[in-house]
């Protein structure tokens, strides 16, 4: 017994002591990665890998980010897939500017409100052929190439192609969310062909191939964009989707473009934030930061309950602002330099109680499971793309032999004739997925994301205040706890995000917990409710990339 205690006394000083890292911070799961030529960050470290393999080829870093969405497409059709939309923010280093890409698909023209009322249905259901909206991934993946690609697209696919033909070990937590999902959507056609091996969902490190993704791939570099939306494959789509009871048509597919679109940013303390307009939710990030811009934050005061009372109390007022204005802005007039003005921002901090949690209603206005990857090059382009099915895999339609699942998205969509964001043929949801960029000075500064649904503003907000605000690295930017705070499913008077709970990681102490409840908020716990994160950093001054890659999710960052 003596023995044992003496062993464990001369052990337990190592154990703290591997707490902590020698070097760096201590959020830090690892070290940072640096490179001179290119980098690449990615949920899955074969997808990072092939970036990385496609800039040393001499793609630059639009080419190796399609290759890398590809490669995820086959490798984590979780969160991904060719039946999803895709954004992204280019920094594009001959003309020194950034250019945003919106590329969601609309709903069918066909569809509207009458039928769900004729159905007796008042929401839109998350899964089958009725959430089922054009599938935007495959045009944006042309338009990036046309207007800034250099590599040939047969080039560009090779490496997804070969992945999906000869197989790929299924990495951890990928297969944990796999397997969950394919035991949800087994009931609807074609899943289990496409998703399994034998009936059976592959487990972590199972060898896995998609011989129908293999040959879509094929189609697209041979034929091209018209292919999917025009041709055989197209077909194929409109026609399951119909048999199903959905209302996707081949002239919904034909029409379908993406958007090439300004980015928009505000100044937080010497860094311009950039996010996209609506239909997406990248302006919520935004108001959030204008707001919290009025207050001053030491480095010690990270995990604090003023930090995190602070912070959700903008967050409510930003979304209930979400709830009111956001929508699609051909067809709604969406109020976005007035939402992100500092007359606006000033108005809503004045409405938060530093001592006490609130309610809110919108602003007065006078005028009315996803990936996300990065990728910079040897060149100085860098690019911030995110690309989703929506919930998980997607609604559960899998057209036959196709090797991927539609997407969703139109479950967002609102029946209430009087929502900005109401059901209309033809029109873009509201979105969920949003990529971010930072510069200062004009010069580019961050690529990054974070994914995860309705977190992903809060997200953004607490990686920028952790480097700018705290001080810390952008690896432990995104190690660093996280906490969330999700809305109440009964609004009584005013919007759900006014109420509910804040969820935190472990990482927080008693004191931060005991502060937010004396301050009026109810606090709970949520695992994997947190997103994942990517970032690359530009180091001007010595010419180096900086790159990071968060440990919630299986990938990596590597450049060369």
């Amino acid at each position: 017994m003596k023995n044992l205690l003496l062993l464990i006394g001369l052990l337990l000083p190592c154990a703290l002591f591997a707490q902590d890292r020698v070097t760096g911070f201590n959020h830090a799961t690892r070290s940072e990665v640096l490179a001179q030529n290119g980098m690449a960050c990615t949920s899955q470290p074969l997808a990072t890998q092939v970036a990385v393999d496609i800039l040393k080829n001499g793609g630059n870093a639009i080419d190796a980010a399609i290759a890398a969405n590809a490669t995820l497409g086959l490798m984590e059709p979780t969160g991904s897939g060719i039946g999803g939309d895709i954004f992204a923010i280019v920094w594009d280093a001959k003309t020194k500017q950034l250019y945003g890409l919106n590329g969601s698909g609309r709903s069918p023209k066909n569809i509207s409100l009458e039928y769900f009322k004729n159905e007796n249905i008042d929401k839109i259901p998350a899964y089958g052929p009725l959430p089922v909206s054009v599938p935007g991934c495959v045009d944006g993946w042309f338009e990036l190439h046309e207007r800034f690609g250099q590599m040939k697209m047969k080039d560009i696919l090779a490496p997804a192609i070969s992945y999906a033909e000869n197989g790929f070990p299924v990495s951890e937590l990928i297969a944990y969310y796999w397997g969950r999902s394919v035991q949800f959507h087994a009931k609807y056609p074609n899943v289990t062909s496409t998703y399994t091996t034998n009936g059976v969902a592959p487990k972590k490190g199972d060898v896995f191939r998609n011989t129908y993704l293999a040959n879509t791939y094929k189609q697209l570099a041979k034929n091209g964009r018209d292919y999917f939306y025009k041709g055989e494959l197209a077909k194929t789509t409109t026609q399951f989707i119909q048999e199903q009871g959905g209302f996707l048509s081949m002239e919904d597919m034909a029409e379908h473009h993406s958007q090439w679109v300004d980015p928009v940013s505000i100044n937080y303390r010497g860094y311009d934030i950039w996010e996209l307009p609506p239909n997406g939710q990248g302006i919520t990030a935004l108001q959030m930061l204008n707001i919290l811009k009025g207050y001053q934050f030491s480095k010690s005061e990270y995990g604090s309950s003023r930090h995190l009372h602070l912070v959700t109390e903008a967050k409510k007022l930003a979304f209930e602002d979400r709830a009111m204005y956001y929508a699609d802005m051909d067809m709604q007039n969406v109020p976005v330099e007035e939402l992100l003005s500092e007359t606006y921002a000033q108005q809503r901090r004045s409405q938060i109680n530093n001592q006490k949690a609130g309610l809110y209603k919108a602003g007065t206005i006078s005028n009315g499971e996803t990936v996300y990857l990065t990728v910079a090059d040897k060149w100085g382009n860098m690019v911030s793309l995110i690309q989703s099915n929506y919930r998980g895999m997607g609604s559960g339609m899998v057209p036959p032999e196709q090797g991927f699942m539609l997407q969703n998205r139109g479950e967002l969509f609102s029946l209430n004739q009087d929502d900005a964001n109401v059901l209309e043929p033809g029109k873009r949801p509201f979105h969920t997925i949003i990529p971010a960029f930072v510069t200062k000075d004009e010069k580019p500064i961050m690529s990054f994301g974070v994914m995860g649904g309705d977190f992903q503003p809060q997200g953004h907000v607490q990686i920028i205040m952790n480097i700018i605000d705290f001080g810390m690295n952008i690896q432990e930017a995104g190690d660093a706890p996280r906490f969330s705070h999700s809305g109440s499913s009964q609004p009584t008077g005013y919007r759900a995000e006014s109420k509910g709970q804040i969820n935190l990681e472990t990482g927080f102490d008693d004191m931060t917990i005991l502060g937010l409840t004396k301050k009026g908020h109810k606090v709970g716990f949520s695992p994997g409710d947190y997103g994942g994160y990517q970032a690359i950093w530009r180091d001007h001054e010595r010419g180096i990339y900086i790159g990071a890659s968060e440990s919630r999710k299986d990938g990596m960052a590597a450049g060369y």
